[in-house]
């Protein structure tokens, strides 16, 4: 633990503080007062208030539109279900900021719904909904669908037997044991939309804030540390809370079911409404992810030529000092060097939390591991900046930060990646290494690795995929010559023209495919036959 607990302390814990404290003592005196001032503002209320209800808006979206799915993907089996299955995930490892642009690509000024039916939905409150479903789309399809294959279906069977109708078995039986499933998956996507940053940047407009582009506002164009500090300590405060909740959700989902093979599980769909039921969520995987990713391509087509891909190679000496077609290699160079401090610190955190004599101590750094997912990108960045600014950690003009602000998001996917592999491995294969005279290394080396190892490629796919599309932290960060593929995004759709809006299209659509083929190479490294991880 010693390599993950300095890692955390030193390129998390001490930036956040660092901004934090600098933003309640500003002028060098202490501006505690100011905090109830802070939370009392109606301005701050209201962001308080959109941050909350969209998240529970989208939350309860999402489940509505996922959860049939999800059935569909642990019951039945159908031709090309393995494809689906990477299609659907595709959007989970996309960029926010990528996932935004698609949607201003099919609902925004000039976008499919324009053009077809003078409709336009960008900042608008629907927008921003429909984006989050199609960003969290999978984490109730991989999350409830995965335990749902593994549960008897015999259960469900033997009340169809005692005279129970479908829906009353289905309910009675079935649903109890999925609610841990349910209600862990809503909290995760709670948890990602209340820190929603990207999506809501550019969907949302000047209109809506949440939290988290609120603290982007007050840090980047205010000036307002204080107010900045604040909002900060009072996401926190949520995310703390929400992962308590998820952690018990976890622990009791683990603790309290049966299950069997997922393989024996599943069969071709059999009756009009299974036949119904999988022809409605093919046409909604069509229309709600599907769709705005072929209206991104369609996009950054427009101009004859491939004018918007070949404008990527000059560079206008404006926005960027190089050619923002080099984003794509800083991208994949940072991205590269962040998945390597992603699998040490958190291989090295798994194994510790996976030993059954750990500690509680140790136990308990598991949910600290969850926090850069929910605390503000935008907070770790700008810390990065005053804290990491002396000697012996000066590093404002080093390369590494990026990846390092890249790691710390990828670093908790991998610890929940290769977790559960570890702790599935028999103890008594390791003592029975350990009594034949094999060192502790040699144990890892030829009784664990051959074990974990299509788990720790999994886990670095998910890092890489992660790592490539962060945008939150590295937008503060990133230098005007380097930038990374999410900031030039960012950058190109800030600025007025066409050719600009082209180029984020194409941008974009490098960017898709870079993180679809990451994401097949992980489908192709699953941990297990079934293709869950």
């Amino acid at each position: 633990m010693a390599v993950p607990a300095a890692f955390f302390a030193v390129f998390f814990a001490w930036p956040v503080a660092a901004i934090v404290l600098r933003g309640l003592r500003a002028d060098g005196t202490w501006h505690l007062g100011r905090i109830a001032d802070v939370l009392v503002r109606p301005d701050i209320r209201h962001v308080l208030w959109f941050t909350t209800w969209q998240a529970l808006a989208s939350t309860a979206l999402t489940l509505l539109i996922a959860l049939p799915a999800a059935y569909v993907f642990a019951r039945l089996d159908f031709p090309g279900k393995q494809v689906l299955r990477a299609v659907i995930t595709v959007p989970f490892v996309l960029p926010t900021v990528v996932v935004g642009t698609a949607f201003l690509a099919l609902v925004g000024h000039g976008g499919l719904l324009d053009e077809l039916w003078g409709v336009r939905l960008d900042t608008t409150v629907w927008a921003i909904l429909l984006a989050h479903v199609f960003f969290n789309y999978a984490v109730v399809v991989r999350t409830v669908g995965g335990l749902w294959a593994q549960l008897d279906p015999r259960q469900e069977e033997a009340a169809r037997m005692l005279g129970a109708s479908p829906l009353r078995a289905w309910r009675q039986v079935t649903l109890p044991a999925l609610a841990p499933a349910v209600a862990a998956a809503a909290l995760m996507v709670f948890l990602f939309t209340f820190t929603s940053f990207g999506v809501v940047q550019i969907l949302g407009g000047p209109t809506f804030s949440t939290l988290e582009v609120e603290i982007y506002r007050q840090t980047s164009e205010v000036f307002d540390l204080t107010t900045a500090a604040v909002l900060t300590l009072l996401q926190f405060a949520a995310v703390g809370a929400i992962l308590a909740v998820h952690a018990w959700t976890v622990r009791r989902r683990e603790s309290t079911l049966r299950l069997v093979d997922a393989s024996v599980t599943t069969r071709r769909p059999r009756g009009a409404g299974q036949r119904a039921l999988l022809a409605g969520v093919l046409a909604t995987v069509a229309l709600l992810l599907v769709l705005p990713l072929a209206v991104l391509v369609r996009r950054s087509l427009d101009a004859p030529g491939f004018a918007y891909y070949r404008a990527l190679t000059d560079a206008d000496g404006g926005t960027f000092l190089t050619a923002p077609l080099n984003a794509v290699w800083t991208s994949l160079e940072y991205a590269v060097a962040a998945t390597a401090i992603a699998l040490a610190v958190g291989g090295l955190a798994a194994a510790a939390l996976a030993r059954r004599d750990a500690g509680r101590l140790v136990r308990g750094f598991d949910a600290l591991l969850m926090l850069p997912l929910g605390v503000s990108a935008v907070t770790v960045g700008f810390g990065f900046l005053i804290a990491l600014d002396r000697p012996p950690l000066d590093l404002r003009e080093s390369w590494i930060l990026v990846p390092l602000a890249q790691a710390l998001v990828g670093a908790p996917f991998v610890v929940r990646t290769m977790l559960p592999v570890l702790r599935a491995v028999d103890v008594r294969l390791r003592e029975a290494a350990s009594v034949l005279g094999a060192s502790p290394w040699r144990v890892w080396r030829e009784v664990d690795l051959p074990l974990v190892r299509r788990a720790l490629l999994v886990a670095a796919g998910f890092a890489f995929a992660v790592s490539l599309g962060e945008f939150g932290a590295t937008v503060f960060i990133a230098r005007p010559d380097n930038p990374t593929l999410p900031v030039a995004v960012a950058r190109l759709l800030s600025r007025p023209g066409e050719l600009n809006y082209g180029q984020a299209m194409a941008l974009s659509t490098i960017l898709m495919v870079v993180c679809a083929a990451a994401l097949l190479l992980l489908e192709r490294a699953r941990v297990d036959r079934t293709g869950e991880f």
